[in-house]
C-alpha cells in the first residue's frame, strides 16, 4: 500500500499549528493571493498558540508533543504560560477567562518572545 502526504501545512517558519487557527478563502485569485504578504514569526505564533490554548482550555488534550501539534519550542512555552494564566484565574474567579484574555495574553507574549526576529534573524547573528 502507498502513503503520500500531499501539503503537509508547513509554511513561513515551519509552523503547521497555525494553519489549525488561520482562516483561508479558496475564492481568492492569484492576483490576491499574490500580494499577500507572508506573516511574521509573531503573526504565526498567535495563530498557532491561540488555536491550542483554546483546544486545551475547553478541555482538549494535545496529542503528542509540540511539534506534533505544529508549534516550535518558543510557541509551546507561550501556549503553557496562557494556559497556566488561565487556568489560575479560573481557578481565583471561578470563571473560565474570555477569549479576548486569551487573544490579549497571546499576542502580549508572542509579541514579546519574536520582538527580536526569529531564529534566523536576532541579536545572535553576527
Amino acid at each position: 500500500m502507498a502513503v503520500g502526504c500531499g501539503n503537509s501545512g508547513d509554511g513561513p517558519g515551519g509552523s503547521s499549528g497555525a494553519a489549525h487557527g488561520a482562516s483561508t478563502s479558496s475564492t481568492s485569485s492569484p492576483s490576491t493571493a499574490s500580494s499577500q504578504r507572508p506573516l511574521s514569526g509573531a503573526e504565526l505564533c498567535v495563530s498557532a498558540v491561540g488555536y491550542w490554548a483554546r483546544e486545551m482550555l475547553d478541555g482538549g488534550e494535545p496529542y503528542g508533543d509540540y511539534q506534533s501539534m505544529g508549534l516550535s519550542n518558543r510557541q509551546y512555552d507561550v501556549l503553557r504560560e496562557v494556559v497556566d494564566a488561565a487556568r489560575a484565574r479560573e481557578r481565583h474567579r471561578g470563571a473560565p477567562a474570555d477569549d479576548e484574555l486569551i487573544d490579549r495574553q497571546v499576542r502580549r507574549a508572542c509579541a514579546e518572545r519574536y520582538r527580536d526576529g526569529g531564529p534566523s534573524v536576532g541579536p545572535w547573528q553576527r
